[in-house]
């Protein structure tokens, strides 16, 4: 019989925290039909009261009643009504109840208020949207609130950050039930990265520093930061990095520290990692060739520096998170 996953659905839920994982379950089902195998899933939109449910962005989800027969998944998707949800006894008691009755249960961003509400992450790691984080582990001390990751799979507990990082947590489910193979299928079909590890920043590097500049002192460095992504084997001392900013290199070192939070060096290091760990799951390209293009100095480089920043060696994350593709 096909799996049936419940997306938990509310008035004001922010819409692709529902479709999203809705669609690689659906997607899924497409790979297996065409394959000749049987349907893996039957996925569904729930809610209090059945019937229209309006979304943040202002388009309607028809949703069942709540089931009170076991779900295999339940997922509670999130958004801006997710507090009024949370603050519903009758809800959140359903919550309680029937996530007892599931294989696993998750939440997708903001979805966790409403799986803390019910206990049900009470001592577990747990990550939301990233803006979210410090108010979730106030208002619930007894979680392990993380603010990294893109999703957090903690015993039949899942968690997941904002937004399309449900997507990424969809897919590891579907690897978890069917396997890597048409994991990698599906998400081909909706032309996604698969699948960005559970322990990913739930920033890109760029965007990290955009949005430290952000609470400091503006985005001057934008410019400089996509230039040096453009050319990570040239020489990337100060003086080239002040000369391409404009500005004397003393100048340049205090500003750059001031805006970002972090050395020059520090930043191209995570921007040469960040362009190394897409080399290695999206090509054959050998390691050693790797190193060479990303400018690092030699192959040792590059893992001791993959190393320290991802906290397995590049071999290791390429063995789990490569599409398989031959050398070139």
């Amino acid at each position: 019989m096909p799996k049936s996953i419940h997306v938990l659905a509310f008035a004001d839920v922010q819409v692709l925290d529902v479709t999203g994982p809705l669609q690689v379950f659906a997607s899924a089902n497409d790979v297996a039909r065409h394959r000749g195998l049987p349907v893996p899933y039957a996925p569904s939109v729930v809610a209090s009261v059945g019937g229209a449910v309006r979304s943040s962005a202002g388009l309607a989800l028809l949703a069942e009643p709540l089931p009170q027969a076991p779900s295999d998944t339940l997922i509670i998707a999130g958004g801006w009504g997710i507090y009024a949800a949370a603050d519903h006894a009758p809800l959140v008691d359903w919550v309680r109840t029937h996530a007892a009755t599931c294989r696993r249960v998750a939440s997708v961003c903001t979805g966790a208020f409403l799986l803390a509400a019910s206990g049900w992450l009470d001592g577990r790691r747990v990550v939301t949207h990233w803006t979210r984080c410090e108010q979730l582990a106030r208002q619930h001390p007894k979680l392990r609130v993380e603010a990294n990751p893109i999703f957090i799979n903690d015993g039949p507990v899942w968690t997941s950050a904002g937004v399309t990082a449900g997507i990424d947590l969809a897919l590891a489910m579907v690897e978890e039930d069917l396997g890597r193979d048409i994991a990698l299928e599906v998400a081909r079909h909706l032309v996604v990265f698969l699948k960005r590890p559970g322990g990913q920043s739930q920033f890109s590097v760029m965007l990290s520093l955009q949005n430290q500049s952000l609470h400091r002192q503006g985005n001057r460095f934008d410019d400089l930061h996509a230039w040096i992504t453009e050319n990570l084997t040239r020489d990337l001392g100060i003086a080239a990095l002040a000369e391409q900013a404009g500005m004397s290199e003393r100048s340049f070192v205090r500003h750059y520290r001031a805006d970002t939070g972090q050395t020059p060096a520090r930043a191209i290091e995570q921007l040469r990692v960040e362009t190394a760990r897409r080399l290695l799951s999206d090509t054959g390209l050998a390691v050693k060739r790797i190193a060479a293009n990303c400018g690092f100095g030699s192959e040792e480089t590059l893992r001791r520096s993959f190393l320290r920043a991802m906290g397995v060696t590049p071999q290791a994350y390429r063995e789990r998170f490569s599409v398989g593709l031959a050398d070139a």
